[in-house]
This record gives C-alpha cells, sequence and structure tokens, in this order.
C-alpha cells in the first residue's frame, strides 16, 4: 500500500534519498544515493500502483522510505524515467 504524503513529505524525501549520478546528470539517470541504486530501476520493479515497495525495497537492501523516496521522485518526473526504464527492457 502507498502510503499519502503531503508535497512537504515529498519534499524532504528526495532531498533526503535522491540525487544525480555522478556521471550523468540527466533526471531519468538520478539514484538513490546510499548505497548507488538507480530510481528507474526501483521504480521498474514496482507494479503501476507502486505496491510492494517492502518487498523491492528487500530485494535491492533498501528501507521502504528510500523506495517511497524513488517512487516520488518518479512521479514528478515519470515521462523522462519511463524512457531510461524502456531502454532497460529486455527486448
Amino acid at each position: 500500500m502507498v502510503r499519502e504524503l503531503t508535497t512537504t513529505d515529498i519534499d524532504v524525501l528526495i532531498e533526503q534519498h535522491i540525487g544525480p549520478h555522478p556521471s550523468d546528470y540527466g533526471i531519468g539517470r538520478y539514484w538513490i544515493e546510499e548505497p548507488g541504486v538507480p530510481v528507474w530501476a526501483v521504480v521498474g520493479s514496482l507494479p503501476p500502483d507502486g505496491s510492494h515497495m517492502d518487498e523491492v525495497a528487500r530485494w535491492y537492501h533498501l528501507t521502504r522510505e528510500q523506495v517511497e523516496a524513488a517512487w516520488s521522485f518518479y512521479g514528478r518526473h515519470r515521462a523522462e524515467i519511463d524512457a531510461i526504464i524502456a531502454l532497460n527492457q529486455p527486448d
């Protein structure tokens, strides 16, 4: 289940956990700074409704809060991240 976040909650989550990749500053390449997991990879592992956050957090050794930060960032930059997800889909 995805909890409802306020705009302030989202801003804080993103500021605490999400940043540009050091070698690629494109929005689609942002990552969870610690431990360095790409936002697109986390979001691409979630169902379209953003459920199963705890399961995805375990797969990537993240906290639920980090997954929520990635999902929130995705909500603000959906087109750019969807493009990266599409590039990384198996043929």
